[in-house]
């Protein structure tokens, strides 16, 4: 009748609005079969945010670092897989609420995409570095690995926990059965036949103390062919109360409750993790965007060694056909037309990989869109060398990356959880003693036995107590009463012999928080080391720039002197052509330091905790998948690459 009920409103309101999902109504019917309905989750979302063709303009992708940070936020599958992190930990914590197991966070950080790097930029051409290779996610390397750190996969250990969740149980039963009789001198009868009707309803529920309780109400009915029995048909049921309460073992709300306290740290751990894989992931995407730039400076480069080698052998050919020059020197120059040319389609095929592999890592859909996949990126950002790098002492820079680093807050979490958990354990350790109280109150009632006496004598219905005279109405009132009462209360312990389970589970976790802190100690050591090596890398990045500038400098003055030698005729072709590598070498080497210092600063800000902040990324909206300042303008009509 209660479900009927809740439906009749659920009905005219569906009639007033054909349009409300029903899953959005707050009817009676609604509220009663939640629970046992999945939960509504969103398909993937494969479509690429707005910003992504909003900076396309006439077959070019217009990308500002911002703008590909902001890209990979967005779209990024990385970033878009540790969305669900959170909203996995969630629902652990309200398995574990209801008293069930924990299944853990998942473990694993993705690392970004490498940069095209098939050969070097200086000896030919090539890529500057290995995209994200430095960006270890558990600061305990640095290196280029694979894979990842994240959070603890939990394994059921300790004392076993009980169902939080009250559980109702009804049943309904009919039946007949039939007894042959070995003795008829009581009954007369050669066998006994009884008809029974049954309906019983419980609910169970536990707490965290420790404590089961249940409640049940049975009724039953049972009619029979035995003319002995005084009531025929009857009517008989009783309350029942059962309590139990766990005294050593499973004992204590701090044993009990200790899988939701770790569910509760998981879902901090699934924040930090979603942090550390969004630094990550913009760190592989600032070294990727700092390659493609080094890329098209070295194509520059490229294209002014051909053009210095062109006009070479544009001017040999001339004085060869006035005669002033050596047919052979033509071939010389011609041989260098060729080598430059190679250098250049090389430096152009890593420059289109570069781009395929950044549009693959700011899009979704990868290049499967053949409007991105035909674009050419034009990186609207230089590499800008600052004057000077602040110089703080290690130790300050030790204790700032300490309070920004997610993943050394992860190491800790992780840690109080296993010692949460040993809780459990060393409650397993303890005998089991469980004090049981039962408390019953039983009805009778039903009608006198109008069948004939044994002999053929007449029933006697008046034999009947009028107390016991009744339908389920008398069984009621004599249950609420309490005319009829049980008690009982008792003790079950229960002493393992030796408990080498116990204490090797005990054991196996005490062990496992030791490794995990010396892993910790680890960690914070490596960080010290990570520190000081990504500022030795920054100082010798700059030295490095320095000095190859200066090279480049003095290249292309001694290449110019040659010339005006070689014009003279006080030089030869073969010096002018190694200056003009010696030059397009010393270019390369520029080109390649002023990376270098790039991801050098990308790396130091990783390693500092300080990659979200100094790139001003709001948590919320990455979470969110959508970054609130809008893409960078594009360039005036008309401007070139």
């Amino acid at each position: 009748m209660l479900l009927v009920g809740g439906l009749l409103p659920a009905q005219q309101q569906t009639q007033m609005n054909t349009q409300a999902p029903i899953y959005e109504r707050n009817s009676f019917l609604d509220k009663v079969t939640r629970p046992y309905r999945e939960v509504d989750i969103e398909p993937i979302r494969l479509g690429n945010s707005g910003r992504l063709e909003s900076l396309l303009r006439a077959g070019r992708l217009y990308l500002t670092l911002q703008d590909a940070i902001a890209l990979a936020i967005e779209n990024n599958l990385d970033v878009e897989l540790q969305r669900y992190g959170p909203m996995i930990s969630q629902a652990s914590l309200q398995r574990a609420l209801a008293g069930g197991l924990l299944r853990g966070v998942p473990p694993t950080i993705q690392q970004g995409a490498q940069s095209a790097q098939s050969q070097a930029i200086g000896s030919s051409t090539g890529g500057t570095g290995g995209g994200s290779g430095a960006t270890g996610a558990s600061g305990a390397g640095g290196g280029g690995a694979s894979g990842g750190t994240g959070g603890t996969v939990i394994t059921a250990t300790g004392t076993a926990l009980q169902n939080l969740d009250p559980v109702w149980v009804s049943t309904m039963s009919f039946g007949h059965s039939t007894r042959p009789q070995s003795n008829t001198i009581t009954t007369g009868l050669t066998a006994i036949a009884f008809n029974s009707q049954n309906f019983s309803n419980a609910v169970q529920k536990s707490w965290l103390t420790g404590t089961t309780a249940s409640l049940g109400w049975n009724m039953t009915g049972v009619s029979s062919n035995n003319p002995l029995n005084d009531i025929n048909p009857s009517r008989s049921g009783n309350f029942q109360l059962q309590v139990s309460q766990r005294l050593l073992q499973g004992f204590g709300i701090s044993v009990n409750n200790r899988n939701i306290r770790i569910a509760k740290n998981n879902m901090k751990v699934s924040d930090l993790q979603f942090q550390l894989q969004l630094i990550t992931t913009v760190s592989a995407v600032q070294n990727l965007y700092w390659d493609l730039v080094s890329f098209n400076e070295d194509l520059k480069v490229k294209q002014q060694a051909l053009a210095l080698a062109q006009k070479l052998y544009e001017d040999n050919k001339k004085q060869v056909e006035i005669g002033t020059l050596a047919p052979i020197e033509i071939v010389s120059a011609e041989a260098q037309v060729a080598r430059r040319q190679q250098e250049l389609l090389q430096s152009e095929t890593v420059l289109l990989q570069q781009e395929t592999i950044l549009k693959n890592a700011l899009s979704r859909t990868g290049v499967l869109s053949p409007t991105i996949a035909e674009a050419r990126i034009v990186p609207m950002d230089k590499i800008k060398l600052p004057e000077s790098e602040p110089v703080s002492p290690l130790k300050d820079l030790y204790d700032e990356a300490m309070q920004n680093r997610p993943d050394l807050e992860q190491t800790r979490i992780n840690i109080e959880n296993a010692k949460i958990g040993l809780k459990g354990s060393r409650s397993q350790l303890l005998p089991s003693l469980d004090i049981q109280a039962n408390l019953q109150n039983n009805g009778l009632a039903g009608t006198g036995n109008m069948l004939p006496l044994p002999g053929g004598r007449p029933p006697v219905p008046d034999r009947v107590d009028p107390f016991f005279v009744g339908n389920y109405g008398r069984v009621l009132g004599q249950l609420f009463r309490r005319n009829f009462p049980d008690y009982s209360v008792g003790f079950q312990l229960n002493i393992p012999i030796r408990n080498r389970s116990a204490q090797a589970d005990m054991t196996l976790d005490t062990l496992n928080l030791r490794q995990s802190e010396l892993q910790q100690q680890k960690q914070l050591n490596q960080l010290r080391v990570d520190i000081s090596n990504a500022m030795i890398a920054l100082q010798q990045a700059r030295a490095r720039f320095n000095a190859a500038q200066k090279e480049r400098v003095l290249q292309e003055q001694t290449l110019e002197a040659e010339q005006k030698k070689y014009a003279l005729g006080a030089s030869t072709v073969f010096f002018v052509i190694q200056y003009q590598r010696d030059l397009a070498q010393a270019q390369a080497n520029e080109v390649v330091a002023l990376g270098s210092y790039a991801k050098a600063e990308v790396e130091l800000q990783r390693v500092m905790g300080l990659t979200l902040k100094n790139n001003n990324i709001n948590l919320t909206e990455a979470m969110a998948g959508r970054v609130s300042q809008g893409p960078s303008a594009l360039p005036p009509e008309g401007a070139t690459r």
